[in-house]
C-alpha cells in the first residue's frame, strides 16, 4: 500500500470524527451553497429578488429582477502541523502510534480549533445583532432567550429552523426549572446544542506554532453565552488535506510522517440574513492567564 493511500484512509477516519464531533456542524455548507473556486476561494451562492410593484392593466406587470450569483470569497486562515512517529517505537506499539495520534489530532486539537474560530468570527460580524448581558439564574436565561426570539419575530425570520448555540452552564441552568416554565421557549428552537465554554469565545487567537500552538482567547474576550441563528443564514467550510510519508521515503529521519494541513472560511452570514443571527455574551473579560487551551492535558473532547 503507497503513501497515498495511507494518507487517504487516515484523511477519511480524521473526516469520520469531524463530522461526529464538531459542534459546528451545523453550518457546513454544502454544494448548492458553498463550493471551491480554486486555490484560497470558496464561491457562495446569493439569491437576490425584487419586491412586489403595482399591475397596471395598460401596461402588464412590474418590472423587477432576480439574481443567483456566486460571490467568490478568500479562504480565512491556513493551518498546518507535522507529526512523527519513529519507525521502532511505532513498531513497539503494534503499529497503532501513528493512527491513534492522527486520531487524537483531530478530536482534541483540530475540531476544537475550528468550533472556536467559526464562533468567535459569528460573534465579530459586522451587522449581526449581539448584546453583553451578564446571566446567573434560568430565569434570566429565558428571558434573554426570549428577547433574542422576539428580535428575529420582529425580522419576520422564519420560525422553523432555528437553531440555538449555548453556553453548557446555562443550559444546565434551565434543565434544572420545572419544564413548563422553560418548554414554550425552548420549543422556539429546532436544535439545541450546548458548547463548552473555551469553544465560545467572542475573539481568539491562532497561535503560529513557532512558541505555541493551538489558540487563546484573545485579549479583551468575553465568553458567549448563545447564539440564536436560522439555518442558511450561516455558512462556513474547511477543507482538509493530508500527505503521509512511510519511514522509507522519509528523507530527514527514519519516521512516520503525517503533514496536515486545512483551510477555512470560518463563517460567511449572507447580506440579506444579517437579521437570521443573534449573539449574546457575558459582559465580563476572559482571563488569559488561565485559558491556555493548548498547553493543558485534555482528557477529551469538551
Amino acid at each position: 500500500m503507497n503513501n497515498i493511500q495511507y494518507a487517504q484512509i487516515y484523511l477519511n477516519a480524521m473526516d469520520l470524527i469531524y463530522q461526529q464531533e464538531a459542534l459546528t456542524r451545523d453550518i457546513e455548507g454544502n454544494e448548492s451553497q458553498i463550493m471551491p473556486a480554486g486555490y484560497g476561494e470558496f464561491k457562495v451562492a446569493k439569491v437576490d429578488v425584487s419586491g412586489l410593484g403595482d399591475f397596471e392593466r395598460n401596461v402588464g406587470y412590474a418590472k423587477g429582477s432576480g439574481k443567483f450569483t456566486w460571490e467568490t470569497i478568500k479562504m480565512q486562515k491556513e493551518r498546518s502541523i507535522e507529526l512523527r512517529v519513529d519507525r521502532l517505537e511505532n513498531g513497539e506499539a503494534l503499529d497503532k502510534a501513528f493512527s491513534a495520534m492522527c486520531s487524537e489530532l483531530t478530536r482534541t486539537k483540530v475540531i476544537p480549533e475550528v468550533d472556536a474560530a467559526r464562533v468567535a468570527n459569528i460573534f465579530g460580524y459586522e451587522g449581526i445583532k449581539t448584546i453583553g448581558e451578564k446571566i446567573t439564574t434560568a430565569q434570566e436565561v429565558i428571558k434573554a432567550l426570549r428577547t433574542a426570539a422576539n428580535y428575529m419575530d420582529n425580522a419576520e425570520v422564519p420560525a422553523e429552523n432555528r437553531i440555538l448555540w449555548i453556553n453548557t452552564n446555562l443550559l444546565s441552568l434551565i434543565e434544572d426549572m420545572n419544564t413548563y416554565e422553560s418548554k414554550a421557549v425552548l420549543n422556539k428552537f429546532s436544535v439545541i446544542k450546548p458548547f463548552p465554554e473555551r469553544r465560545f469565545y467572542t475573539d481568539i487567537t491562532l497561535n503560529d506554532g513557532t512558541e505555541s500552538f493551538g489558540y487563546v482567547p484573545a485579549t479583551g474576550a468575553h465568553i458567549g453565552n448563545f447564539i440564536v441563528f436560522h439555518k442558511g443564514a450561516v455558512v462556513a467550510k474547511t477543507a482538509q488535506f493530508m500527505k503521509y510519508f512511510t519511514p522509507d521515503e522519509d528523507q530527514t529521519a527514519d519516521d512516520h510522517v503525517m503533514q496536515y494541513r486545512n483551510n477555512s472560511l470560518f463563517a460567511y452570514i449572507f447580506e440579506n440574513k444579517l437579521e437570521g443571527v443573534y449573539g449574546s455574551y457575558n459582559t465580563d473579560t476572559v482571563s488569559t492567564e488561565t485559558e491556555e487551551t493548548d498547553n493543558q492535558e485534555e482528557g477529551g473532547t469538551e
